[in-house]
């Protein structure tokens, strides 16, 4: 008998794969070796374009880029498909990745996006509403008038629309005396302007957001809103009238109301268009209008943020500091004009161009 060969017994002889899998690791080497050229050329493209070299990138490579993009793509589809090696396949995950904000990805910074909002975005937005604009606009004005009618035929109605904190010592029955008091004079202490500024930007913003989002109920609470709102406002003219300091409480009000009931004009209008548009899809479906529409909307709303911040500037301390009829109609009427300027002029060049 054959003794056993001890070196078999307790040597290193190296272990043999099964078949299987040697197979699978030569198909993956065969797959990254036909691909990896491409591969290489993705990366170094889209490595030049995150470095912010493209202008060095040649007119071939801008050309071939999504072709390349979309090989990379179907690479590792298969990739995935056939459990290639975990590297290959991390590779390609994370080329992808990048390629794909390369192609798709937004072009443009915060500064382009905000100097194209501005130069003309917000002001088209603005106008492809408008027939909702005037709708919130009827609105408001027949606000103004219910709150101002209601008041005049029963006083009670003062106290049930305006909140007791706006109505401290402005309230009916106060002498003119007590009304103009309330109108001049100013808090002299920056810290409590500042405190009055967020106070008043916090109150504007829930109203005009509130008549936005309540714009998806078909708009009609947002128009109930509306005319809440207006009704305040009816009341306390009324309030002021018969005090005969229509001009002075005008003028008080122009300084940023001006800019905050503009504000609060395009916020309603925003929500009537959605509302409008949900009742009335036309050809599409009620998901396609609604989602279109608030596109629109959104790019409104972005714009009335602004205004709003405006506006309580404006109230927490040019209202405050300028403390006479005709310096405050001055300013409210300068940003009255200022703002229709804005919205009808911006944009239409840059649209006729297009």
């Amino acid at each position: 008998m054959k003794p056993p060969i001890l070196s078999s017994l307790f040597g290193r002889r190296e272990i043999e794969a099964p078949p299987d899998i040697a197979a699978a690791a030569l198909r993956s080497d065969r797959f990254r070796l036909e691909r990896e050229g491409e591969w290489k050329r993705l990366d170094e493209i889209v490595s030049r374009m995150e470095s912010g070299r493209i202008r060095k990138l040649s007119d071939e490579d801008v050309l071939a880029l999504p072709a390349l993009y979309r090989t990379a793509a179907s690479s590792l589809a298969v990739a995935r498909e056939t459990t290639l090696d975990a590297a290959t396949l991390a590779y390609l995950e994370s080329l992808v990745q990048r390629a794909w904000f390369q192609v798709y990805g937004p072009r443009t910074t915060f500064t382009g996006w905000l100097r194209r909002f501005l130069g003309g975005g917000w002001s088209e937005s603005v106008r492809s509403i408008a027939p909702d604009l005037l709708i919130a606009l009827a609105v408001m004005i027949a606000g103004t008038v219910v709150g101002w009618l209601l008041v005049a035929n029963d006083v009670q109605w003062f106290h049930a629309l305006v909140p007791p904190e706006f109505a401290d010592a402005r309230r009916p029955g106060a002498s003119a005396e007590i009304l103009r008091s309330s109108l001049f004079g100013h808090d002299s202490g920056a810290n409590g302007l500042s405190a009055f500024a967020a106070y008043l930007f916090s109150n504007n913003a829930r109203v005009a957001i509130l008549a936005f989002a309540l714009g998806f109920a078909f708009g009609i609470p947002s128009i109930l809103l509306l005319i809440h709102n207006m009704a305040l406002l009816g009341a306390m003219l009324w309030l002021y009238h018969n005090a005969g300091l229509t001009l002075d409480f005008v003028a008080w009000l122009s300084v940023h109301g001006t800019t905050e009931l503009f504000a609060i004009l395009l916020a309603g209008g925003a929500g009537i268009h959605i509302g409008r548009t949900m009742a009335f899809p036309g050809n599409r479906s009620v998901l396609s209008a609604a989602a279109e529409s608030g596109r629109r909307a959104a790019q409104v709303m972005s714009g009335v943020v602004l205004m709003l911040v405006i506006a309580a500037f404006l109230e927490g301390f040019a209202r405050q500091l300028i403390d006479d009829t005709p310096g405050r109609l001055t300013v409210g009427g300068f940003m009255l004009v200022a703002w229709l300027a804005y919205f009808m002029a911006a944009g239409r060049r840059r649209a006729g161009g297009d």
